[in-house]
């Protein structure tokens, strides 16, 4: 059964994957918009820093654009320690940051930002850590070879090939795909989007 949102819901977003993980929880943005920010990592900031601050300028400049309505963004990265691991730019890259997951435990870090009507802005950091198994040469060589690792912060997707590598995850699951869910219930229900 649709149920008639409130508010309308704006997706400060590129990315597929976190207009199908809204879906499966019954929010369907009015409207999706990619935001145009510089994403460069400025020296010495942490993940949480950097995936907070990246959230709120996405939020931000759909904002601008788009006032009077809810505004949601997020922005996801893996990291290794204080080793920021973003989306690969290339096949060598994808390779280095297997490489180093490989039998390690890493984090993946997403930041919400939601702007409210009224130009409130909220903000969540929602972490969850995932433990990978010792990958071996054939097996990362045929996971690069599938492409999956294209466009995936830290070079894999847990919800396809790369959850065999996935030994254990302590938190959100739909985090590590690209959007914590709960937290992004929350935060809408809070504002009055009834999901």
């Amino acid at each position: 059964m649709l149920v008639k949102k409130s508010l309308d819901l704006v997706l400060a977003s590129a990315s597929p994957r976190r207009a199908e993980l809204l879906d499966q929880i019954g929010v369907v943005p009015n409207l999706i918009v990619p935001p145009n920010i510089d994403e460069t990592v400025i020296t010495g900031e942490s993940p949480r820093q950097l995936v907070s601050r990246l959230s709120v300028n996405k939020a931000i400049w759909v904002s601008e654009k788009h006032s009077g309505s809810i505004i949601l963004a997020a922005d996801t990265i893996v990291a290794c320690g204080r080793r920021i691991l973003s989306k690969a730019e290339n096949l060598e890259q994808a390779r280095n940051f297997l490489n180093l997951l490989s039998g390690r435990r890493h984090k993946v870090i997403s930041g919400l930002a939601i702007i409210s009507p009224n130009g409130r802005l909220h903000k969540r950091i929602v972490e969850t850590q995932v433990n990978f198994k010792r990958l071996s040469p054939t097996e990362l060589d045929l996971y690069l070879k599938s492409g999956e690792w294209e466009d995936k912060a830290g070079a894999y997707a847990i919800q396809g090939l790369g959850a065999k590598f996935v030994k254990s995850i302590n938190g959100s699951y739909s985090n590590v795909v690209g959007l914590p869910l709960f937290e992004t219930a929350q935060l809408l229900e809070g504002l009055g989007y009834f999901l």
